[in-house]
């Protein structure tokens, strides 16, 4: 009767059991002269590494770890699989002595470092240039970056909707069903009425795709986007210009916007969206974050901001901040302003450059979130 503290390993039908190895690694004292494994007689046999990890891998599955072998190498799944299917029956002795150097090899471990360039690439990201890191994902291939639906997942929801809409509907259903179903939904946003229907309907043709076809259309896809020349820019030209009016005087500012208007409508609309102003600000804040916007403000400079106010929306933003701040703060600013007279323009713009641009650092920290353009519409 088999000791039930022995460990079983697939049977093989023919070899010694241990696989056909060229440089085995020695288990000290420990041998095998038959499929059993031990020392029980006869000439030692060592064990090879291989047959070491199999011994591991066994041992762990039959104590019910979750191992994550699907990370490791297509070949390292392969020779480790095979290596278990040469494999018999390891005795007990065996199994102690591979379990307890197992052990003592994480006892002295210190330091480890990514498995393959695609860990290292991704314990060095945001340390590197980014130019270094697109040149070593290039040099290496899309397939040393391990599941290539991980990269996918990482793309902004605009980005994954200009690849869905480049490629077959089918292609697309796939991309869609191996998103989440957040970034899946931003994904449909994003895209035409008519073309995420489309690819809503193509996702129930979905259900015979093998996990090979999934794997191919990722590999595809990941090299495209790999591929992908890198931008000078992290921001789209429109925003750009956005920013620099926003800092400039109103006059100058309005003479740029109409003379874009002129030249490029569609790009003088981006523009206008991505700009700051004083007079904006009841349009695109939400009332409760105004607040916050005071917090960080001197109440001198809306004091300033607030006297200069002349133009509809100045004033309405005037307005905004001061019904929407505390009673106790708001009439103090209005006595103030009663005070103050009139304000120099060079003052006055100067003023509402500092509460657009404490505004605009509340958004870029993320401590307040502007109206999306359909709120703003209602």
């Amino acid at each position: 009767m088999q000791d039930d503290q022995m460990l079983a390993l697939p049977m093989a039908t023919g070899g010694d059991g241990l696989g056909d190895f060229s440089a085995p690694a020695p288990m000290g004292g420990m041998g095998m002269d038959s499929p059993m494994g031990g020392s029980m007689g006869g000439a030692p046999v060592k064990l090879s590494g291989k047959a070491k990890a199999a011994i591991v891998v066994r041992l762990l599955l039959n104590e019910g770890a979750d191992i994550p072998i699907e990370e490791l190498p297509d070949d390292l799944q392969m020779e480790l699989t095979q290596q278990m299917g040469k494999m018999r029956i390891v005795d007990r002795e065996t199994l102690y002595a591979v379990a307890s150097e197992f052990a003592e090899m994480l006892d002295n471990v210190g330091l480890t470092f990514p498995n393959g360039l695609a860990g290292a690439l991704t314990a060095m990201d945001g340390k590197i240039s980014r130019l270094t890191a697109s040149r070593l994902r290039k040099e290496a291939g899309v397939r040393q970056f391990g599941n290539p639906w991980d990269r996918l997942k990482q793309l902004p929801p605009e980005d994954l909707a200009s690849l869905a809409e480049a490629e077959s509907t089918e292609v697309a259903a796939v991309l869609l069903s191996k998103l989440d179903t957040a970034k899946a939904a931003q994904m449909l946003a994003a895209l035409p009425g008519p073309v995420a229907r489309r690819i809503a309907y193509a996702v129930s043709q979905t259900g015979n795709v093998t996990p090979e076809t999934v794997d191919r259309i990722g590999l595809s896809l990941a090299a495209q986007v790999e591929a992908r020349p890198d931008l000078a820019f992290d921001v789209s030209p429109g925003k750009r210009v956005g920013a620099i009016l926003t800092e400039a005087a109103a006059a100058k500012r309005d003479e740029v916007l109409n003379a874009l208007e002129e030249e490029d409508q569609e790009f003088a609309t981006d523009v206008r969206k991505a700009i700051y102003t004083y007079g904006l600000i009841a349009q695109r804040m939400q009332p409760l974050d105004v607040p916050k916007l005071m917090r960080v403000l001197a109440q001198p400079d809306l004091v300033t901001a607030i006297a200069f106010a002349t133009d509809e929306e100045d004033v309405a933003t005037s307005e905004f901040l001061l019904e929407n701040m505390s009673n106790r703060m708001a009439n103090n600013i209005r006595e103030e302003v009663a005070e103050r007279g009139k304000v120099k323009r060079s003052d006055g713009e100067a003023a509402f450059g500092l509460i657009v641009s404490a505004m605009r650092d509340l958004v870029d920290n993320g401590e307040i979130e502007l109206k999306s353009d359909d709120e703003e519409e209602s």
